[in-house]
C-alpha cells in the first residue's frame, strides 16, 4: 500500500499547550493556554475548515470540480482558502471592512475572490452579520456553489472533540475548567463535550463581548472583538453547553493581548485577550489548586495594523 503524499492539512491539530508563568490570578490557580497559533494559518479555524470540506467531499455535496463559499470574519475564511487551496476548489469569500486587514489579504493571496461587505464604521454589530450571511446566499445559489454556512454546519464540532481529547490527553486529565470565546459556538460546543465524555465536573465558561452580551440575557451591540460576538444567539449555541457565562470589554481584551505579548512572549488576537481574561477570573472563583485551560485562537500577526494604530495612540 502506498501512502498518501502529505500536504500542509497535515499539519493541523497537535498544537501545545504552555501554563502562563507572569499573568496569574491573585488567589487563583493555574491558567494553561492552547497554542492554536501553531496551525498552519495560525488559527484554531484550519481544524474545522478541514472538517467541513472534508465531511462535504465524504457524502457528495461537494465533488470534484465543484466551488467553495463562506461568509466570515475572516480566520475561518483563511482557513478555508488554505484548505481550497490544496485540494483545488475555487472559493469565495463573504467579509467586510469591520475586520482586520491583514486577513483579507492573506485570502485574497491563497487565491479566494473577496466580496466585501461595508460595516458601520469598523464595527461588528447583528446587521452586519446577517447582511454577510445573506451575500454568501445569494452567491451560493447563483454559482451551485458548496456553502459551509459555518453559523450552522454540525461538521466542524467533531473537530473539537479531538481537540478536546488533546487537551485531556495534555493535561493527563488534571482539568477544572475550560474556557472559550463564542463566535459559531462550535469550538466550545465540541471542546465542552468531549472533555465532559472525560471528566463531567468540568466547569465550562463562555467568553462574549460585554457590549453585546446577548448569551447573558443583554441586548445587541458593536463591539471590536474579532471573530466573536455575532449579535444574536447563534443556531450552534446551547444553554446547557455553559455552566457561566463571563462578559469582557473590547478594551479589557485588547489590554490583556497587549500584556501577554510583553509579558508572555506570546502575540495573540483580541478574542485569546478575552479569553485570557475570562480564564483568570475561573482561576480565581475556582481557587489556588485548580487548572483551567484556554486557547489561543489564533497569532496576532493577523492584527499588526490595529495594534500598531494602538501603539501609536499611546505615543501621543
Amino acid at each position: 500500500m502506498i501512502d498518501r503524499p502529505s500536504t500542509i492539512l497535515d499539519r493541523i491539530g497537535n498544537t501545545s499547550l504552555i501554563a502562563l508563568r507572569n499573568i496569574r490570578p491573585a488567589h487563583g490557580g493555574r491558567v494553561l493556554l492552547k497554542l492554536e497559533n501553531e496551525n498552519p494559518t495560525g488559527s484554531m479555524k484550519d481544524r474545522m475548515a478541514l472538517a467541513m470540506i472534508e465531511a462535504a467531499e465524504a457524502d457528495g455535496r461537494l465533488e470534484p470540480g465543484g466551488s467553495v463559499v463562506e461568509y466570515t470574519g475572516g480566520s475561518t475564511g483563511v482557513s478555508l482558502s488554505l484548505v481550497c487551496a490544496v485540494k483545488g476548489y475555487p472559493l469565495d469569500i463573504v467579509t467586510s471592512d469591520a475586520f482586520a486587514q491583514e486577513k483579507r489579504d492573506h485570502m485574497a493571496l491563497l487565491g479566494a475572490t473577496l466580496h466585501i461587505v461595508r460595516s458601520d464604521s469598523g464595527r461588528m454589530t447583528e446587521r452586519l452579520t446577517k447582511d454577510m450571511i445573506e451575500q454568501a446566499r445569494i452567491i451560493a445559489e447563483a454559482k451551485g456553489s458548496f456553502w459551509t454556512d459555518q453559523m450552522k454546519n454540525r461538521d466542524q464540532i467533531g473537530a473539537y472533540h479531538r481537540m478536546a481529547d488533546e487537551i485531556w490527553q495534555q493535561t493527563n486529565g488534571r482539568i477544572d475548567g475550560f474556557v472559550q470565546s463564542v463566535g459559531t459556538a462550535a469550538s466550545l460546543r465540541g471542546i465542552a463535550e468531549g472533555l465532559r465524555w472525560h471528566h463531567s465536573p468540568i466547569q465550562i465558561m463562555a467568553v462574549e463581548p460585554a457590549e453585546s452580551p446577548v448569551l447573558s440575557g443583554g441586548p445587541s451591540g458593536a463591539h471590536k472583538i474579532d471573530g466573536i460576538g455575532a449579535g444574536y444567539v447563534v443556531p450552534l449555541w446551547q444553554a446547557s453547553i455553559a455552566d457561566r457565562i463571563e462578559r469582557v470589554t473590547t478594551e479589557e481584551a485588547t489590554a490583556m493581548a497587549l500584556r501577554l505579548a510583553r509579558e508572555e512572549g506570546l502575540f495573540a488576537g483580541t478574542s485569546t485577550g478575552a479569553n485570557v481574561v475570562a480564564a483568570l477570573r475561573l482561576a480565581e472563583w475556582l481557587g489556588p489548586d485548580a487548572i483551567v485551560v484556554t486557547v489561543m485562537c489564533d497569532t496576532g500577526m493577523k492584527y499588526l495594523k490595529m495594534f500598531g494604530a494602538r501603539l501609536e495612540a499611546n505615543r501621543l
